[in-house]
């Protein structure tokens, strides 16, 4: 296989010399030309194009993308990263995750682009930055804030390829694609109360920007209903299948009064049922179950979950969208994605 001089030797041989090397400018030049063949471009003539990839094959000669990507500052690449402050235990395998990573995916390869997956479990500061100058992507794709807002605001000063998958947040400097979360507990407590449900817990983290949001939602919810708040049906549930049936199974242990939930998203909602069922609770009839995303698991689960469903093919796009305008040097607003109640057996 040819590295340095493979693309002059390759070049020498299409038209017709014998030497394989050249010096100088005129070596350069052609190194360019067999670049360029190989990469299909118009300026070179198309016998010639084709003699070059001829000959390229033959020999096993291939373009250095990693020497391409250092000259041209381009590597056609999006970096799609999950970081992850405080859930450090939640995996890739997080059925949002999959189903958000294969969105973006979709919506990137369209593009021809390819995707470099980042999982970072946030542990010193610098993290961000250091992604940004190893320069492997020309754009990153953030699939929540987790507890990073301040780290994302200050590097969205310099660094404008940056589009993140979360709340809209005061004074935030980056731009954000995301559902609207407070509407979407609003919802969610709605229907509950609506189907005659009185005493409604929340399960799930509320201090990260999307369940600070949702939690926000339910007790607005509650309010307008007439209902009081009570921190009591508040159970810090982590975001982990196994974790979250835990947290809900010492809950129901502790003889709480409840018959509804409203689950930051479905993964703990389905560890909810699960956990109910096992102590003897019927879901609807004794304890309505709500979840938040509409994951693929949700339509599949015994009862079927009813769910605050967001768009996540119309969240992909809007985020691909915008990082490209970005990467263009164009201008690109923060976004809402839809919300919607889809309801199933877990509450009806």
């Amino acid at each position: 296989m040819w590295e340095l001089h493979g693309s002059a030797c390759c070049y020498n041989r299409a038209i017709g010399r014998n030497q394989c090397r050249d010096s100088g400018p005129r070596w350069m030049k052609d190194q360019r030309q067999v670049t360029r063949a190989l990469a299909g471009n118009p300026l070179i003539p198309k016998p010639l194009r084709d003699q070059i990839v001829e000959i390229a094959q033959t020999h096993g000669y291939v373009v250095n993308q990693s020497a391409r990507s250092l000259r041209l500052r381009k590597t056609d690449t999006i970096g799609v990263i999950i970081p992850l402050g405080h859930e450090t235990g939640q995996l890739i395998s997080d059925p949002f995750f999959l189903e958000m990573i294969g969105r973006l995916a979709d919506e990137i390869t369209r593009r021809n682009y390819a995707v470099l997956l980042h999982k970072v479990v946030v542990t010193e500061t610098g993290w961000l930055e250091r992604i940004i100058q190893a320069h492997r992507a020309d754009g990153l794709l953030l699939i929540g804030q987790s507890n990073q807002h301040d780290v994302l605001n200050a590097v969205a000063q310099t660094y404008k390829p940056l589009v993140v998958w979360g709340a809209q947040l005061p004074g935030q400097t980056y731009c954000a694609v995301g559902s609207d979360n407070v509407a979407g507990g609003r919802l969610a407590v709605a229907h509950l109360v609506q189907a005659g449900r009185r005493k409604i817990a929340f399960l799930g983290a509320t201090h990260a920007p999307e369940a600070a949001q949702r939690f926000e939602g339910y007790r607005q919810g509650l309010a307008e209903a007439g209902l009081a708040f009570d921190p009591a049906l508040v159970v810090a549930a982590h975001y982990t299948m196994d974790e979250a049936r835990e947290a809900i199974a010492d809950f129901i242990a502790t003889g709480a009064d409840f018959d509804a939930v409203f689950a930051f998203s479905d993964v703990i909602a389905l560890a909810a049922i699960a956990a109910l069922t096992e102590a003897g609770r019927s879901v609807p009839r004794d304890v309505a179950v709500v979840g938040f995303d509409d994951i693929v698991l949700a339509r599949h689960s015994a009862p079927p979950l009813t769910t605050v469903r967001q768009d996540l093919e119309f969240a992909a796009r809007k985020m691909v969208d915008r990082l490209f305008a970005r990467m263009a040097g164009e201008p690109a607003e923060s976004a809402l994605s839809p919300v919607e109640l889809i309801v199933r057996g877990s509450s009806v």
